[in-house]
């Protein structure tokens, strides 16, 4: 007499499983919701520093005056805007071994005296 199989069940509702043996879930749904659960700590990281980049570049967007290409902004001021200097997107050294540190096009170039020279990168 054959051996009966034990029904499987769905890895996010629990529910019955029916179709191939290697089916793990019931449908589409419980598919997507089960791996966005489970990958949700991560993608809550990723999405928390995309959002922290873009008030960075935001920030440093304001500050420039329409049409021009450089400014100057203590420090406080960029504080106080929410600026945080810990998320760049990448830096860059010129030819004079100035870094600067850049938010997407926007960047900034630390300066004597807690001033910053904010620059935007023409696109090429």
């Amino acid at each position: 007499m054959p051996e009966k199989k034990e029904a499987k069940t769905c890895l996010f509702c629990e529910k019955p499983v029916k179709g191939r043996s290697d089916k793990k879930f019931c449908d589409d749904y419980c598919r997507a919701a089960y791996n966005n659960e489970l990958k949700s700590a991560a993608n809550n990281y990723i999405r928390n520093v995309n959002n922290a980049l873009g008030k960075n570049r935001r920030i440093l967007e304001s500050l420039l005056p329409d049409g021009e290409q450089m400014a100057k902004a203590k420090q406080d001021k960029l504080l106080q805007l929410g600026f945080q200097f810990k998320y760049i997107t990448h830096t860059y050294t010129n030819q004079k071994g100035n870094v600067y540190h850049f938010c997407y096009e926007y960047g900034y170039l630390p300066l004597e005296n807690n001033w910053y020279l904010i620059v935007k990168r023409n696109e090429e």
